[in-house]
């Protein structure tokens, strides 16, 4: 698993070249499959124009093929952090073409899917340009690149005091203002107090984030996922405070 982005299925993954082997249904007159394969190639393609090249992926399908899921872990992103991108496609019609990008990616075969910002949702149309979308999609991916960056610099200049940490702590845990296991308070204490990487000797809220994101690591993927995503609307309030 990727420190970046998260893949579940409960099919297995496979790889691009098995992607491409995939079939795609015809179309019909309001509803145009688009094959998997020619999704990711098109995404990929488009991010090379920007020179930005994939280190990582892993895509997987639903039983029958008609639902598509992947994540692409990025070279592009600075110091500590890096970006990746989750995609979605559906030959069904149960879901759109899709795409999220963040600092932390997950994508389910349960629809589970979460980034901190999604530029693409497209319907299968007649109409629907896939070049022309994911190129305005990467576009859009890129001018949040910096604010994601701003957003991280942030937390790392904010110092905390030891009082303050432990605060955040009981009220996410005991006081209950994070709905996650509350097993995991005393594994987020030591985290944070005893940190395993010299990157979060700082006393700082996001050396605290890390901190929790690590201990979430013990929970199974689809319970980590939903932790993860209610931290950040956490830490963000006590940011602010």
């Amino acid at each position: 698993m990727s420190e970046t982005s998260t893949l579940i299925s409960c099919t297995g993954r496979i790889t691009r070249a098995e992607l491409a082997q995939v079939p795609t249904p015809p179309s019909t007159a309001t509803h145009v499959p688009i094959p998997h394969a020619a999704v990711v190639e098109a995404l990929v393609d488009t991010l090379s124009h920007r020179q930005i090249s994939v280190l990582d992926e892993e895509f997987a399908v639903s039983k029958d093929g008609m639902e598509m899921f992947g994540v692409l872990d990025l070279a592009t992103g600075f110091e500590g952090c890096r970006f990746a991108i989750g995609v979605r496609n559906a030959n069904n019609k149960r879901f759109r073409l899709a795409c999220t990008v963040g600092l932390r990616v997950f994508v389910c075969h349960n629809l589970a899917f979460r980034g901190d910002f999604s530029p693409v949702l497209a319907k299968h149309s007649k109409h629907l340009s896939l070049e022309d979308t994911l190129s305005i999609g990467v576009d859009r991916m890129q001018r949040n690149f910096e604010p994601m960056r701003q957003q991280v610099e942030s937390w790392r200049a904010q110092q905390m005091s030891a009082a303050v940490a432990k605060l955040t702590i009981y009220r996410a845990f005991i006081e209950g203002d994070l709905d996650v296991p509350r097993h995991l308070a005393r594994r987020v204490h030591e985290l944070y107090f005893n940190p395993q990487h010299e990157e979060f000797q700082p006393r700082t809220m996001w050396s605290l984030s890390n901190a929790f994101t690590s201990a979430f690591k013990e929970l199974d993927p689809i319970p980590q996922f939903r932790a993860t995503a209610k931290l950040g609307g956490f830490l963000e309030v006590v940011a602010a405070e």
